[in-house]
């Protein structure tokens, strides 16, 4: 095995290897949907004082426990839930994140159904402050995708790329 690979901490096999315990289509699925988050989402519309940056990524839910198994009755229907923890409370409106949840609705079709829920760092820091259970447990029980200070951020090719498909009409 090519020891380069791992070098790339945000090489595809990389980021599904966090997702290894799934079956390959769920691992690439997330992978592919962890992508469109980042690249599709540009803030745009907000009026925030600093630009539109995503800081995490986490998978919550069934898919996160390691102990997932597969159903063959719901395996088609099964729901992944991404949170995602942005750099300022402004690009928590859920207007922003709507052509976000289309592009990905369109790219994943109906085979399963996406969530996404909207932190700002301002919210995580005061569930610390606060002892919030419901949001600190599920962030430690989750599989971090993606964070901005470790990950390599996205070329500006594959961006655009994610960009384009973004706009076009499905």
């Amino acid at each position: 095995m090519d020891d380069t690979l791992y070098d790339d901490i945000y090489a595809r096999e990389v980021v599904m290897a966090r997702v290894g315990h799934l079956i390959r289509r769920k691992q690439q699925e997330i992978e592919k949907i962890t992508r469109i988050i980042r690249a599709a989402f540009t803030g745009t519309g907000a009026l925030a004082p600093e630009p539109a940056r995503i800081i995490r990524i986490v998978l919550i839910g069934p898919y996160a426990r390691r102990s997932w198994i597969e159903d063959r009755d719901t395996l088609d229907h099964a729901d992944y839930e991404f949170w995602i923890v942005v750099n300022h409370p402004l690009f928590t409106d859920t207007a922003l994140w709507e052509p976000v949840e289309a592009f990905i609705a369109r790219e994943v079709g109906r085979r399963c159904a996406v969530s996404l829920t909207v932190y700002s760092r301002q919210d995580i820091r005061t569930a610390r402050a606060t002892r919030d259970t419901y949001i600190l447990d599920r962030l430690e029980a989750g599989i971090t995708l993606y964070r901005a200070k470790r990950d390599a951020p996205l070329g500006r090719r594959e961006r655009a790329m994610w960009q384009r498909r973004a706009t076009r009409r499905g």
